[in-house]
């Protein structure tokens, strides 16, 4: 029996529960793009490192009294980060609950989506409401999240010992893993919506897909060593760099593909212009889209609109943390549109 004949049958459109997953999935998907909004406080206000320890369980409780908030402080005061720069700049203990603060709540996000994916995920199994064929994929993107609190704690341990900041490079698979969750979750939400209308073939990737997903993917490769680099802070104009269009302070003496991925004039360089290529093909897919979903064409158009423009305000205003955490949130947006797009493509292919 076909996943089509069940969907047409009484008692198979009782049973499976497609759309009613696919909310799930957008509610879930929500959560990481908060995710993702809170991880970049959390690396504007230099809070990443604040706590020294991964405790999946009872690291949920915050510190309850003053002699847990001093036992803390004392950790971190251990580190790098605090011994060659909070330190000397005098952080009190108030100034250590802020930035703990922000951390705390990015950990326990994670913890939360955790529970709402697994919880869910567990009861819709046991009333058997999964269609077929979409088991596994929940549970790849389950151990996905699993996997990505792994590497949260692989990149913040990259920062508490010989490094006063986390390896920029950890830092670009931390983002990447969570938009990749973000644009999985949106991807899968989109194919049960397909299911409820009766079309059991999922989505399949297009040429003109790829090649965007492509771009797109070394854009915010660039912008996430930009974050980790700090490197929007060697220009403040735009379009010029410091009154040059290749800025002067490129450094190639360890080789080009070491300049690639280390030197920070040149990534804020990169990231600034590709920026316009991945506009070129976002725009491309935007007009591709249009005659099979308007609203998705007009939501890819005002997410990169709005992005290239916080990109610029950004840069001028020397980092002002409102706009850059409102850029990284706006990025998000980018993916999760980009992947409705992406999908849209993909029907005509399945």
């Amino acid at each position: 029996m076909t996943v089509t004949s069940i969907l047409s049958h009484p008692a198979g459109l009782r049973k499976l529960r497609p759309i009613a997953i696919s909310n799930w999935l957008y509610s879930v998907a929500f959560l990481v793009f908060i995710m993702v909004v809170v991880g970049g406080i959390t690396r504007l206000t230099e809070s990443g490192l604040s706590i020294t320890e991964w405790k999946p369980v009872t690291g949920a409780l915050p510190p309850l009294s003053e002699a847990d908030w001093l036992a803390e402080f004392e950790k971190y005061k251990q580190i790098p980060e605090y011994l060659e720069i909070s330190g000397p700049a005098g952080m009190t203990l108030a100034d250590f609950k802020f930035i703990y603060f922000w951390e705390w709540v990015h950990r326990l996000l994670g913890r939360v989506i955790g529970l709402a994916f697994a919880l869910p995920l567990l009861w819709f199994a046991v009333k058997r409401a999964i269609p077929s064929g979409y088991g596994w994929r929940l549970v790849a993107l389950l151990a996905l999240g699993g996997l990505q609190g792994t590497i949260g704690w692989w990149m913040v341990s990259s920062g508490l010992s010989e490094r006063t900041d986390v390896s920029h490079f950890r830092l670009a698979v931390h983002l990447l893993t969570a938009l990749f969750i973000l644009g999985g979750l949106v991807w899968t939400a989109l194919d049960l919506r397909q299911l409820a209308r009766g079309i059991d073939r999922p989505a399949r990737m297009s040429g003109v897909g790829a090649a965007v997903l492509a771009v797109l993917f070394i854009q915010l490769l660039f912008g996430a060593y930009t974050a980790g680099l700090n490197a929007g802070y060697v220009s403040n104009t735009w379009p010029l760099m410091n009154e040059y269009f290749i800025p002067g302070g490129i450094s190639w003496t360890e080789g080009v593909w070491n300049a690639l991925n280390n030197d920070p004039y040149l990534i804020h360089f990169i990231h600034r212009w590709w920026a316009w290529v991945a506009v070129g093909f976002l725009v491309i897919l935007a007009r591709k889209v249009r005659p099979i979903d308007r609203r998705c064409s007009v939501a890819i158009h005002i997410a990169f609109g709005i992005q290239i423009l916080l990109g610029i305000a950004t840069v001028m205003t020397g980092i002002d943390i409102n706009l850059a955490v409102l850029h990284q949130a706006v990025g998000a947006l980018v993916v999760a549109s980009t992947a409705w797009g992406v999908h849209l493509l993909g029907r005509a292919r399945s």
